[in-house]
C-alpha cells in the first residue's frame, strides 16, 4: 500500500492552485489517494492564505452590479449555468479550506470534508462541460464573491464556519435549486436539470456535514446549538435570512424543527431586482 496522505498539507496545495480545472482534477486525485491509502492529520498550524488560488476570470463584482440573468439571443440561459458553476468552484475552495485551516478536529471531520470537496469538483466539471456545450466556458461572465466574503469572516473559528457557510449560504442552494430546475426544464435544457438533480441530492449531504460538525463543536464547548445558531444569525445577518425554504431538504440536512421555526420567523422574501 502507498504511503498515507498528509491530508491538510495536500488540501492546502489544492487550495493554492489557481487554474479551476487543475484545482478540480487535483482535488479529485487527492480524494482518490485518501480512499486508496488512508490519511494522516498534522495538527500543526498551516499558513493558509486569506484568499484561495483562483483565476483572473471571472471578474468579481458586487452582487448589485451583476446583470440580470435573463435569457437572450446571444447567451440563452448560459449566464445562469455560469453562476451555478461559479458557486461550485467556490465550494471546492471552501471544502479544501475547511481541511487546511482548522487543525484540531477529529479525523472524521477531514474525511467528511475531502468527500465534500471531491463532490463539489465533480459538480464544477459537469457544469463547465455543459457550459462549453452551450458555447461558453467558466470565466466568460462576471460573478460575485459573496461566499468567500463569509469564509473570510469565519476564518477564526470552525464552529462559526460550520454554522454560517454550510448551514446558511450553502443551505440557500437547497432552497433555490428546485425553481432553477423548473426554469431550465421549461427552456428545454434537460441535461442541466439532470445535473442539478445530482447537485441537489449531494448538497443535502454537504449541509448535513456542516450540521454534524456544528453540533459537535457546540457539544465540545458546552453550548446550546439552537441558541448559538440564533446568536450567530443575529451577529452576522442582523437576524434576517432570505426565504422561502426547502423545508424537506433542510430537515434531511439536519435542521431541527426549532431551527426551521427560527428561520421562518426571520425570513425576508425578496424578488431579484
Amino acid at each position: 500500500m502507498a504511503d498515507s496522505v498528509h491530508i491538510r498539507e495536500q488540501a492546502l496545495q489544492c487550495l493554492l492552485t489557481t487554474d479551476p480545472w487543475s484545482k478540480a482534477a487535483a482535488t479529485r486525485d487527492l480524494y482518490k489517494q485518501v480512499r486508496n491509502s488512508g490519511f494522516e492529520v498534522s495538527h500543526a498550524a498551516l499558513k493558509v492564505p486569506e484568499f484561495p488560488g483562483r483565476p483572473d476570470n471571472p471578474e468579481l463584482v458586487p452582487p448589485r452590479d451583476l446583470p440580470r440573468r435573463r435569457n437572450n439571443q446571444q447567451t440563452g440561459h448560459a449566464t445562469l449555468i455560469h453562476a451555478i458553476c461559479h458557486i461550485e468552484f467556490n465550494a471546492i475552495n471552501l471544502g479544501l479550506d475547511a481541511i487546511a485551516r482548522f487543525s484540531e478536529m477529529p479525523e472524521d471531520y477531514y474525511a467528511d470534508w475531502i468527500q465534500v470537496a471531491y463532490e463539489e469538483s465533480t459538480h464544477f466539471e459537469m457544469l463547465d462541460a455543459h457550459l462549453k456545450a452551450l458555447g461558453f466556458s467558466y470565466g466568460d461572465f462576471s460573478a460575485h464573491d459573496g461566499m468567500w466574503e463569509m469564509a473570510r469572516k469565519t476564518h477564526h473559528d470552525p464552529l462559526t464556519r460550520m454554522a454560517l457557510v454550510p448551514r446558511v449560504l450553502e443551505a440557500r442552494g437547497l432552497d433555490v435549486t428546485p425553481a432553477m430546475m423548473d426554469k431550465l426544464r421549461k427552456s428545454g435544457d434537460h441535461r442541466a436539470v439532470e445535473i442539478l438533480e445530482t447537485i441537489l441530492r449531494e448538497e443535502v449531504g454537504h449541509v448535513k456535514v456542516g450540521t454534524r460538525w456544528f453540533n459537535y463543536l457546540c457539544e465540545q464547548r458546552e453550548l446550546d446549538p439552537y441558541q448559538t445558531f440564533k446568536d450567530l444569525l443575529e451577529t452576522y445577518f442582523n437576524g434576517e435570512i432570505r426565504g422561502p425554504f426547502h423545508t424537506d431538504a433542510r430537515m434531511a440536512a439536519g435542521f431541527s424543527e426549532a431551527e426551521m421555526a427560527l428561520l421562518e420567523s426571520q425570513a425576508v422574501y425578496k424578488k431579484r431586482a
